[in-house]
């Protein structure tokens, strides 16, 4: 085994192997979104206005790879997706809905912290 893999936040760090399956600026909404019931592609567009279609179609497609979410096509015109959380999903969403929760209740904090970024 290489050094990188015995260090203590080397590539198995069990935080590292988290944050890339939901460290990017799309996954962890998109799972949230999914934490209540099962949506249409569309109810989960119109919950994230600012993501592209072709983003959404990506995080969905590599979460539903990842096993988190299912996907079921229904066969009717104009077809009909559905996308939920799978039992991994449910079980990695307890996480995520802890970060999306503690970010809503730091709202002013964020911003300060955005603020100071921005202004370099």
């Amino acid at each position: 085994m290489a050094d990188q893999d015995v260090a203590p936040y080397g590539p198995r760090y069990p935080a590292r192997r988290l944050l890339e399956l939901v460290g990017d600026k799309w996954t962890p909404i998109v799972l949230f979104s999914l934490s209540d019931s099962t949506r249409r592609f569309s109810e989960i567009q119109r919950a994230i206005p600012d993501v592209s279609k072709k983003m959404l179609i990506q995080v969905l497609r590599a979460l539903e790879q990842a096993g988190l979410v299912e996907r079921t096509v229904y066969p009717v015109v104009p077809p009909k997706t559905e996308y939920r959380l799978t039992p991994d999903g449910r079980r990695l969403h307890e996480p995520v809905a802890a970060l999306c929760t503690w970010a809503t209740e730091h709202e002013a904090f964020l911003d300060e912290l955005h603020r100071r970024r921005a202004d370099g």
